[in-house]
């Protein structure tokens, strides 16, 4: 049985953290509420969206090409609100995402010139009690990033262009915290600024305005993860699976 207590416990605020999602409005939905709050006190966040979000929204009329600029848009005007401005876009398209070298390379790009003491990423395991929650893209990226991150962020060898001709040197991650898995060990209470999370939610309208009560889904689904970490009743969290590299 796992010690509540070690569950909730305050890891600390990173100086420099990078959050890896495959789609836009990822990180609305799972972990803006704990990066609202390392940012209070003094985080500098980089967001690295993987695609372009063009097969998502409801729109049918829409051409996927002005989709995916109106993901963007709503992506950078999200997260100024939750404090981030450094968002970077890798434009891969959307639903067809592979762990492949190029996107292993171009992570291990971000992660050399970012050089974050923690990134979160998303799970690369399925979760199958929320599997109708994940998308193949989001397993896609996790195994991805897990790749980029260890080994080949932290050795000269792997993509040696990245060194040799943009000369960025070597990194090494060595905290690794995981959205949407199936075994988390980390709840962090969000509840402070759930307010600020829907409202950077609702931004990205294009995903979000057919919701009747998005503030309500994301109650429920906030507390049921307060729930499991032991926090009282009528509290918020955001799950999270962490994973020290060394």
């Amino acid at each position: 049985m796992r010690d509540m207590e070690e569950v909730a416990k305050d890891r600390g605020a990173p100086e420099s953290l990078l959050v890896v999602a495959a789609h836009p409005d990822d990180i609305e939905f799972c972990v803006s509420g704990t990066v609202m709050q390392w940012i209070e006190r003094g985080t500098r966040v980089t967001y690295c969206i993987v695609t372009d979000g063009g097969a998502g929204g409801y729109d049918e009329q829409l051409p996927r090409q002005a989709m995916a600029d109106l993901r963007r848009a709503e992506q950078v005007h999200s997260a100024k609100l939750s404090g981030v401005a450094d968002v970077r876009f890798l434009g891969y398209p959307d639903s067809f995402v592979e762990a492949s070298v190029e996107l292993r390379r171009d992570l291990c790009r971000v992660i050399r010139e970012v050089r974050p003491q923690r990134a979160i990423i998303p799970s690369p395991e399925i979760n199958w009690a929320r599997v109708a929650d994940l998308h193949p893209d989001h397993r896609a990226v996790g195994d991805a990033c897990l790749r980029a991150v260890y080994p080949e962020a932290r050795n000269p060898f792997a993509h040696a262009q990245l060194l040799k001709e943009e000369g960025l040197e070597p990194w090494t991650v060595h905290e690794l915290w995981l959205m949407t898995g199936p075994t988390p060990n980390q709840y962090v209470d969000v509840t402070p600024v759930f307010d600020r999370k829907v409202q950077a939610l609702r931004i990205h309208t294009s995903q979000t305005a057919h919701f009747d009560d998005l503030a309500g889904l994301l109650r429920d689904w906030l507390g049921e993860h307060a729930t499991a970490g032991g926090l009282p009743p009528g509290r918020m969290a955001e799950a999270f699976q962490i994973v020290h590299i060394d």
